[in-house]
């Protein structure tokens, strides 16, 4: 396997992690949120399943084994009405946007297309569940939540850090 094709099979693989635990998260969501909101946190729901089960098609086509999904995940913060039901639905909307931007930088033209498109919806979930958009969205360090300053929730496998270059860039910009 290529190192071309094994940073692919990694970022589908992240990617997959990411969806498993965006599909245990949902679950948390929809037993919280309002009336109001159930309907979207369905949708929500639905779109990572359909997601989580294509990614684990992609990473089998490609001759791995699909990461398996955990038991439980650890939430980020005490999830016990709607309002923390909605931030955890940003939260895991931001998570995985991150991971299909590094997704996005990974693959190739084909799968670009399809990543590209899952940033897009996730931003789009994110900015929705979360009443207002960033400027980068799964870009952590640009969009003012750099881990360095807002730690990561064990909710998702979204790394746990930005590369160090970014990092001395946000310190340099923003001390």
């Amino acid at each position: 396997m290529s190192a071309e094709t094994s940073a692919e099979l990694t970022a589908l693989q992240a990617a997959l992690a990411a969806e498993h635990a965006a599909v245990y998260g949902y679950g948390v969501v929809g037993g919280r949120v309002g009336e109001a909101r159930r309907a979207e946190a369905r949708a929500g729901y639905d779109t990572h399943r359909a997601r989580r089960d294509a990614l684990a098609r992609e990473v089998r086509a490609m001759g791995a084994e699909p990461v398996a999904a955990s038991a439980g995940y650890a939430l980020p913060f005490a999830v016990q009405d709607s309002a923390a039901a909605v931030r955890l639905a940003a939260e895991l909307e931001g998570r995985v946007a991150g991971v299909y931007s590094d997704l996005v930088r990974a693959t190739g033209a084909a799968r670009r297309r399809e990543a590209a498109a899952a940033l897009r919806e996730a931003a789009v979930r994110a900015a929705r569940w979360r009443g207002g958009s960033v400027a980068f969205p799964g870009l952590a360090e640009r969009d003012g939540t750099d881990p360095a300053t807002h730690p990561a929730p064990a909710t998702t496998a979204a790394p746990a850090a930005p590369p160090a270059a970014a990092t001395a860039a946000t310190a340099a910009t923003t001390g």
